[in-house]
């Protein structure tokens, strides 16, 4: 059987391009949840702060989960979510990181009349 070898595979010296985390997707997701689980909510009474807790909670573990379903591989995940009482008051708030390229980032805010909320989502690259 001679003459009959298979194709050359081309080698190249640059590494491989990293997997990049799809934050866009990540981010229209988290505008979604928000809206719809947020979208009657009232600031409780001081007795029933727990429900904020539990919303705080709700949220941060389904857009965890939805990373993970984005990529299940390849990332840590962190997501912080916030709630407030909206009174009308003004905020500022503003991040540094040192990011790799496949690093991401997503952060989506919700406001009605009575609370104010914001999630913010990091993939940083394990590998």
């Amino acid at each position: 059987m001679s003459g009959l070898r298979s194709p050359s595979t081309p080698r190249s010296d640059a590494p491989s391009p990293r997997q990049k985390f799809d934050s866009e997707l990540l981010r229209a997701y988290m505008k979604k949840l928000l809206q719809t689980t947020l979208q009657n909510a009232t600031w409780p009474e001081p007795r029933e702060r727990d429900r904020v807790k539990g919303w705080m909670k709700e949220i941060g573990e389904r857009v965890k989960e939805r990373m993970i379903e984005i990529q299940p591989r390849g990332f840590k995940y962190i997501v912080m979510t916030q709630i407030n009482e909206n009174l009308g008051q003004g905020g500022r708030a503003d991040m540094v990181c040192h990011w790799e390229d496949s690093d991401a980032v997503a952060q989506e805010m919700y406001a009605n009349n009575s609370i104010i909320c914001i999630c913010v989502a990091f993939a940083v690259r394990t590998i």
